[in-house]
């Protein structure tokens, strides 16, 4: 076994796997439109085969759980297809699969993510899981360690959906989710309020997808291509996998009481 992935082991194995995993990822993903040229599947897939990548890097100290296919995505709903959960539903669930590990003795947990939208709960449920749990908890973006692999070969202003990059990765890591023929450049909807409230803007805050773009894309996916996925992707789990060395070599963080956490 080069790899400890629950999904495809019995529970003897995964008994025996626990001598040696020091941490679970746990992949994130959603189920939402990605325009004319994507699979509504393409974040939990992307996210699940960049878990099962680095479980091979990294083994035999992690273990990759069940995928999370679905996750906050409000902003799509207008495009037919997607499925959202409540940030309390997502929350509800993470925790129970947490507490499960926890029963099995894994305590070190890293939230890998294959979409934006979700970054604003898993980062309130690693702070909330930390302190009423007692568990060391991470998360991180799939690619969001290949900066120069980006900074070389994306190059629209506005990318990160179904675009160049997203759709390079596909080609490197699942092309089923990927349809050549129909490739889109995003048909962004200009002088939109949504231009305000971009990250790197004085004030954020919700819009919907429609208001940007009208086919549900951005950047150029007819950029596209297999090396430049291989590019992002192979310097993304190279810098994921260094962190996540790092975090197991320390010495387990001890865990405070609830009461304490709660009021210092």
């Amino acid at each position: 076994m080069d790899s400890y992935v629950l999904t495809e082991m019995t529970w003897p194995e995964v008994e025996d796997a626990l001598k040696t995993v020091k941490m679970a990822i746990i992949p994130v993903g959603a189920h939402e439109q990605h325009g004319p040229h994507m699979n509504e599947s393409c974040d939990a897939v992307l996210a699940t085969s960049m878990a099962q990548r680095l479980a091979k890097v990294l083994h035999p100290q992690v273990m990759v759980t069940p995928t999370v296919n679905m996750g906050i995505s409000p902003h799509h709903l207008n495009f037919p297809g997607t499925i959202s959960l409540r940030p309390e539903t997502l929350l509800a669930l993470l925790r129970d699969m947490v507490t499960s590990l926890q029963r099995h003795g894994i305590d070190r947990v890293l939230f890998l993510n294959g979409h934006g939208g979700n970054q604003a709960t898993l980062g309130m449920a690693c702070a909330t899981f930390a302190q009423e749990l007692g568990v060391e908890c991470y998360y991180a973006k799939t690619t969001a360690a290949a900066k120069s692999a980006m900074k070389e070969h994306i190059h629209s202003t506005l990318y990160g959906h179904s675009c160049e990059r997203e759709v390079s990765e596909a080609y490197y890591l699942a092309p089923h989710l990927v349809r050549p023929e129909r490739l889109e450049k995003g048909d962004i909807v200009a002088g939109g309020r949504w231009e305000g409230l971009r990250p790197g803007n004085p004030i954020q805050g919700f819009y919907r997808y429609e208001e940007m773009t009208r086919n549900g894309c951005i950047g150029d996916a007819t950029q596209a291509s297999y090396e430049i996925g291989k590019a992002i992707v192979e310097e993304a789990l190279e810098g994921l996998a260094a962190a996540v060395r790092e975090l197991i070599a320390e010495p387990r963080a001890a865990a405070q009481p609830r009461e304490r956490a709660l009021t210092s």
